[in-house]
């Protein structure tokens, strides 16, 4: 692996990772200098620049008073338009399976963490009502720069130093279980939480909805999309279904990122019948106990390589979330398409675009995201692919 130098990478902040909220009393120094970008002034349209779309019967809500999702494109309650989603973390180790109320996220990151292990992070615009979510563990900061992506109240179980620059930064709602950095706390609210007793610690810590609202209350968070951070609509979305009906596709019914997750084994399994990705991890259905067991599916599945090195001794790892010079893949319907992608400010969505610049239209559902290392494989249909 590669060992961090001055690396202008994601912001990078605070000490150890709180494996159930525990001290450690070595202390590590940060050998990286944050990115701290400002939020880039929204483009005005004139009334000149903008073209008013020919309405279809795609548009004309099942329901009055729905409206169309801007992380899904799905139709949902008007009421839910501008709420904010959370982003709340995920663990992978194989203890704390089954998850709970994972599979309503409308978008998952899957991502390395330190000892070749994943992490995941769940986008859930419609997370009122939820009363088990998780189980929930601590932050990576380079998770917290997707979060902002959705201006997203963030929800994690600590985390280790390096995260403290991001999590504390005007701008951030968060709120933790427990200290993180061993000693900082902002945004930490115990009572969003709970512990269950089906599980031992750190693989029993929940976060629910009525203790998510209670710490959004005692800290004044909005509830509502903010104006100063917002970017709109996360993803384009065709306005039919996108066949990927394109030069340059390549089979892709089975992909398996075992190479990349050499332990967790995430794999999906395309279903021609429903059109939606099936998750698999440890070489079974990845389900949700909070919903009949339920296999998770996605109808878009982005592999999006992403620059890393590796930060101390310990193995925490920084991945480069803003870049314009790395690839992936995007797979939907069967089919997959070499793409490239860009951010370039902390709050500006990741965009995709295929091989002759257009922005990749997603098709309407739930996107899986899965980051890997830069110069790592996966397989589609069994052809290895780096």
């Amino acid at each position: 692996m590669k060992y961090l130098k001055a690396l202008s990478i994601v912001a990078l902040s605070a000490a150890f990772i709180l494996t159930g909220c525990g001290k450690d009393t070595e202390e590590v120094q940060p050998v990286v200098e944050p990115i701290i970008q400002s939020q880039p002034a929204k483009e005005e349209t004139t009334q000149e620049e903008s073209v008013e779309e020919e309405t279809t019967e795609e548009d004309v809500p099942p329901e009055e008073g729905m409206v169309r999702s801007p992380i899904t494109n799905e139709w949902i309650s008007g009421d839910l338009e501008n709420a904010r989603p959370i982003a709340i973390m995920v663990p992978n180790d194989k203890a704390s399976m089954p998850h709970y109320n994972v599979s309503k996220a409308d978008v998952l990151y899957e991502c390395p963490v330190e000892a070749d292990l994943t992490r995941c992070m769940a986008v859930i615009k419609d997370w009122e009502g939820l009363d088990r979510i998780g189980n929930v563990r601590s932050c990576r900061d380079y998770f917290v720069y997707w979060a902002l992506e959705y201006d997203s109240i963030y929800v994690h179980f600590g985390g280790p130093f390096y995260i403290n620059d991001i999590i504390e930064r005007e701008g951030t709602d968060n709120i933790t279980g427990c200290n993180y950095g061993e000693t900082h706390h902002d945004g930490l609210y115990a009572n969003a939480f709970f512990r269950s007793t089906d599980r031992k610690k750190p693989h029993n810590a929940y976060a629910s909805s009525d203790g998510i609202n209670e710490a959004i209350e005692h800290f004044n968070y909005s509830k509502t999309y903010r104006n100063d951070y917002y970017q709109g609509a996360h993803f384009t979305f065709s306005r039919t279904e996108n066949t990927l009906d394109v030069d340059k596709t390549i089979s892709g019914k089975e992909i398996d990122l075992s190479a990349a997750y050499p332990i967790v084994k995430t794999s999906f399994t395309y279903n021609e019948n429903d059109g939606l990705y099936y998750r698999y991890m440890y070489g079974e259905p990845d389900v949700d106990a909070a919903n009949d067991n339920v296999q998770l599916a996605f109808k878009n599945l982005i592999i999006q390589n992403t620059y890393y090195e590796t930060r101390d001794a310990k193995g925490y790892l920084a991945f480069q979330d803003h870049d314009t010079t790395r690839d992936g893949y995007y797979f939907t319907n069967g089919k997959g398409i070499h793409v490239t992608w860009k951010k370039t400010a902390d709050y500006e969505p990741t965009k995709y675009y295929d091989d002759d610049g257009n922005e990749i239209e997603f098709n309407t559902g739930k996107t899986m995201i899965c980051i890997i290392e830069d110069g790592d494989s996966f397989s589609a249909d069994g052809v290895s692919i780096n």
